[in-house]
């Protein structure tokens, strides 16, 4: 490709074009002189193409145009007037699609592997969102409609439906109504109001799109390698079939939001209490939001963020270390900045003891007043500086997010002559001033923004009144149209239905998707990385390259095992992936209390013992950052992982930083107490989340309890832990004795598979440095082999069928399932290609299975995944009106698939090839996922590196029947009673219904509450403790059926 600074086009103009001072980033915006459409390039080296296509939209209501347009949008146009037309293409051309509707603007996105995809389905893209269909028939089905049995219904209208009275969403409307006046559109929810969906009209989803959709307020951001000149080609010929539909720039056209009414200053500090939903009435939530400087303002916004991150960025900082640490009112306090004219910020406190809410609400303000009145830490301050530019070095190294966030800014309230992005985005410099601020200036800016600022503060209340007064006010509201319509009206709505399905469903004509050629994959730039090994990794094989010949050279210790990756950067990735087999198996769910504690406890230095919050500082002064972890992103969810990430230079320290936590942290009572008041603070909110906890009940049900995937879960912390806590005061000696013996399984160098993701050329020591944490240790044993996460499973885990929970929630509005079957346990599998691209050619937006349940309304999402490394294929439903219909309908799908009623269609099959082909990208996107996944192919699954191409060769030569093979001896199972498990979590006010409709199927499903599923691994409560739980456990089975206790005993048989 030319270089950027000779690219030309005579339709387009050059705005500018730079260079970032802190990364290999070029930077390019161009602007259309026939439409104004506005263009920006990141270029980045890498195997994707991101592209994001934003719209400033405004409105003044909460209609839901914005949010209902954005869905529409995919429904067809002018000259692809097919429902899912674009999608189909898209996935034969390595792209996932999706979009967003956010309060300021509305952005499409376009994800691909490789610029020869990318260009092909550009124009179709954008005539879709200049020139939709938007017919009344697909506004009806996609938006809102009434079933045939009378209830709601609609894709819009159930994924509102799903947040509209969650705690978060009903606060920060409040908030935002609050903070805005009436005729500002930052007052309203885009995303639409349920009684405003439901009278929604077409005409003025259109009217909003004639207003909002034209070019000149269009702004194409790509980020990744971009061929220049093709691009401008390739929108110049798109603009030539739209120029007769669209205004020319020098038209009237107002600019949302910089042309609008601005916003004005909070006159006052407004405190409010706003219910939610929740049978749990002990914690609530506090939103705190204030307005902060301009955008515009770079250098006071550079200072709000470095402030920040000094008041409430880890938990060594004020907010943070006095209300969560030390004074546990909270179990954390975090905060967000909304970029507009005027920014947003917002603390949230969160899981606060519902009765103590005012109280930590002024405690907060008190310890904002007391920072302001006295000096600052200037050192930390320093340090803060130091860490926003080691984070933003990072980041703009490793994501394609990083840039697209501040052009979205810049193209909805920036100059546009790109003064502004320059200024934002080009260096450091304003951090460069900030070095020089003295104590009284940064003090000044606290006062003046937040302890002697105006705000508004939401209290999040839990309510089970409102709980049951929102179930019962649906249940009439719905029983009353119900009787209005009468058996007439609702036949009518059945057929206007059918109709509208009909109508969006026509056939896309044989041949149309095929005139658009599969790209290449050697068109895909895939990012390469050299493997070298030390130690025991040597065992995997032989390697001859020059990394190795380094790594060889450094070796005299070789009894550690260290997988190197090399790659181009400026920063080091060292982890340590630990296995879990010899921690005892009642000590388990105590791994959450290590985990959590790891980097926030004492150490011991040279005979001292070093403060936690000296210790994070500096942590937060040596790295980017640090973590323990689940090692589920390394390919054993069983396993857990130390991951420390900073820059090349600093290496050695790494490994000093590994050693000192692993054998001189010390377990204090006192953090201990703190820990444990977080963990269990946390819980009310999790059992909140309708998905989360029936991935929870599932876990509970297949895994064993050696587990610690089990035994990390909410619902064995729920009541392990307040045992754990009570036993803490009694005898602290044990728990902390339990936890060295947790520390001592885990942390011995037989138990060591160390991952090095560098540039091994400028490492001094890539071998030799590691005797740092080795010397002193027992180095004799050998290699310690992983439990897996099959081993690991219970018997019922490994052989599923007969079992069906419904697990009532007040928290919800809709319905989850989960359901899953047998499926191979190894990538080995002769069926896993097939596999592969059965689950690749069901899961397709658009596709058959999405079409029946999406795209009818019946859900929000529905997904296919397999996974070899437990042995399940399963089903997943995500918020729909009424899950029953929905797995029916995969049911059918399947089932007629299986049978031939319905043929396979072969341009999907070839987009599901390109699937997957789509999926080895993102899973390579950059350079530390790609050294990642060559590290879990090679060592934790035992994969050739080079396991993509031999997958790809494999699904190539997969045949219709092997894949009707596999859905019928593998998928089909799902569906079966005998052969399945199922978890469904919904509102109190369908279970009756699921149940009946479950039996219908020859199911047997069973009622039970949150806390049938608990566990508490054998830690015995006292007296007081266990009636406590009971009462508890009473609450949350309000709902459940009179005669559940009579089989409780016969429903264990010892699984759970």
């Amino acid at each position: 490709m030319p270089s950027t600074a000779e690219v030309s086009h005579p339709n387009f103009k050059r705005i500018q074009r730079f260079d970032t001072d802190y990364s290999h980033t070029t930077i390019t915006q161009y602007e259309s002189a026939r439409t104004g459409m506005r263009l920006v390039v990141v270029d980045q080296d890498g195997p994707k193409v991101n592209g994001y296509f934003t719209l400033a939209t405004e409105i003044l209501d909460d209609s839901g145009a914005p949010h209902t347009l954005e869905h529409l949008c995919f429904m067809g146009s002018r000259n692809y007037p097919y429902k899912g037309v674009l999608d189909k293409l898209a996935t034969r051309a390595y792209s996932n699609t999706n979009a967003w509707t956010a309060t300021d603007h509305t952005a499409y996105t376009l994800d691909t592997a490789g610029w020869e995809g990318f260009a092909q389905i550009l124009p179709v893209y954008l005539e879709h969102i200049i020139l939709p269909t938007l017919t009344d028939a697909g506004c009806y089905t996609e938006v809102h409609h009434i079933s045939p049995d009378g209830n709601d219904a609609g894709v819009v209208y159930s994924e509102m439906q799903g947040v509209q009275n969650d705690q978060g969403e009903l606060m920060d409307l409040r908030c935002k109504r609050l903070m805005y006046p009436e005729g500002v559109g930052f007052r309203y929810e885009t995303g639409g109001m349920m009684e405003q969906l439901r009278v929604l009209s077409a005409e003025r989803i259109r009217d909003f799109h004639k207003s909002m959709y034209q070019p000149k307020n269009l702004c194409l951001i790509l980020v990744g390698t971009v061929d220049h000149i093709n691009l401008l080609d390739t929108v110049d010929k798109f603009e030539d079939t739209i120029l007769s539909d669209v205004p020319k720039p020098e038209e009237p056209f107002k600019r949302p939001w910089t042309e609008s009414e601005h916003t004005p200053p909070l006159r006052e500090s407004i405190v409010e209490t706003v219910e939610f939903p929740e049978e749990d009435e002990s914690m609530g939530e506090i939103m705190i939001s204030f307005f902060g400087p301009s955008y515009e303002n770079t250098l006071l916004c550079a200072t709000m963020i470095v402030l920040l991150r000094y008041l409430a960025g880890t938990s060594a900082s004020v907010l943070d270390n006095t209300i969560v640490e030390k004074e546990q009112l909270a179990s954390a306090v975090q905060y967000t900045i909304e970029f507009r004219p005027n920014t947003v910020i917002q603390f949230t406190l969160g899981s606060v003891a519902t009765e103590r809410m005012k109280e930590v609400e002024a405690r907060f303000f008190e310890i904002l007043r007391d920072t302001a009145s006295k000096p600052l830490d200037m050192n930390y301050l320093q340090d803060c500086i130091s860490a926003e530019r080691r984070q933003v070095k990072f980041v703009a190294e490793s994501t394609a997010q990083f840039f697209t966030e501040p052009v979205i800014r810049d193209f909805l309230f920036g100059e546009r002559d790109g003064s502004t992005l320059q200024r934002d985005i080009q260096s450091f410099k304003e951090y460069d001033l900030l070095e020089t601020w003295a104590d009284a200036q940064w003090r000044q800016w606290i006062r003046a923004w937040l302890s002697e600022g105006h705000h508004v503060t939401i209290l999040g209340k839990p309510s089970a009144q409102l709980s049951e007064k929102l179930k019962t006010d649906e249940k009439t509201r719905v029983e009353a149209r119900k009787k209005e319509l009468g058996g007439a009206g609702l036949k009518r709505l059945a057929e206007k239905l059918a109709k509208a399905q009909a109508e969006n469903d026509k056939e896309i004509p044989k041949g149309f998707l095929e005139r658009f050629k599969v790209p290449s994959p050697e068109s895909i730039n895939f990012i390469n990385t050299t493997t070298a090994r030390s130690g025991p990794a040597k065992k995997l094989g032989k390697l001859d390259n020059p990394i190795q010949k380094i790594i060889d050279k450094d070796e005299t210790n070789p009894s550690l095992f260290i997988h190197f990756e090399h790659v181009k950067s400026n920063f080091a990735y060292l982890n340590i992936l630990l296995g879990t087999g010899d921690i005892p198996i009642e000590l388990r769910p105590l791994l959450a209390v290590y985990m959590e504690n790891f980097f926030a406890a004492p150490m011991m230095r040279e005979g001292r013992k070093i403060d936690f919050e000296q210790i994070i500082m500096e942590l937060e002064r040596d790295t980017v950052s640090y973590s323990l972890d689940s090692g589920g992103s390394l390919g054993n969810s069983e396993t857990v992982s130390i991951s420390i990430r900073l820059e090349v230079e600093k290496y050695e320290t790494a490994i000093r930083w590994f050693k000192e936590l692993m054998y001189q942290r010390v377990f204090d009572k006192e953090r201990l107490d703190a820990t444990l008041a977080r963990l269990l603070a946390e819980i009310p909110d999790e059992k909140r989340s309708g998905s989360d906890m029936g991935h929870n009940i599932e876990e509970m049900i297949i895994a064993a309890p050696a587990s610690i995937v089990r035994a990390r879960g909410t619902l064995v912390r729920a009541v392990y832990l307040r045992r754990v806590k009570k036993l803490l005061q009694r005898e602290p000696g044990t728990v902390i004795s339990q936890l060295k013996r947790i520390n001592s399984a885990l942390c011995q160098p037989a138990n060591f598979r160390v991952l090095v993701v560098a540039d091994v050329g400028r490492l001094e020591k890539p071998v030799s440095a590691w005797e740092a944490l080795t010397d002193g240790l027992d180095n004799s044993k050998p290699l310690k082999p992983f439990e897996t996460r099959y081993s690991r499973l219970s018997d019922l885990g490994r052989n599923p069928g007969n079992t069906t929970y419904i697990v009532p929630m007040p928290t919800m509005d809709s319905s989850f399932l989960l359901a899953g079957a047998k499926g191979p346990n190894s990538s080995l599998d002769p069926s896993v290609p097939a596999l592969f691209v059965a689950v690749s050619y069901l899961n397709a937006v658009e596709g058959t299975l999405w079409t029946a349940v999406r795209g009818t309304g019946l859900a929000y999402g529905i997904s296919l995944q397999q996974n070899t490394t437990s042995g399940q294929i399963s089903l997943d439903i995500y918020r729909s009106p009424d899950v029953f219909k929905a797995f029916h309908a995969s049911q059918r799908v399947l089932g007629d698939l299986v049978s031939g009623k319905t043929p396979f269609d072969q341009s999907a099959l070839e987009g599901a090839i390109s699937s997957i082909v789509l999926g080895f990208a993102n899973g390579e996107a950059t350079m530390t996922s790609a050294a990642t996944i060559s590290f879990v192919r090679q060592v934790v699954k035992g994969l050739p590196k080079d396991w993509p191409k031999i997958m790809l060769e494999k699904v190539r030569k997969v045949t219709v029947e092997d894949i009707k093979q596999v859905m019928k001896d593998i998928i089909m199972p799902i569906f079966r009673p005998e052969s399945s498990i199922i978890v469904v979590t919904c509102a109190p006010i369908m279970q009756d219904g699921l149940v009946r409709d479950f039996e219908g199927l020859g199911y047997k499903p069973q009622v039970k509450s949150l806390a049938y599923f608990q566990d508490d691994y054998g830690l015995g409560g006292d007296n007081d403790e266990v009636e406590e739980e009971e009462d508890d456990d009473d609450d949350d089975a309000a709902d459940d059926y009179e005669d559940e206790a009579k089989d409780e005993d016969e429903d264990d048989g010892g699984d759970l």
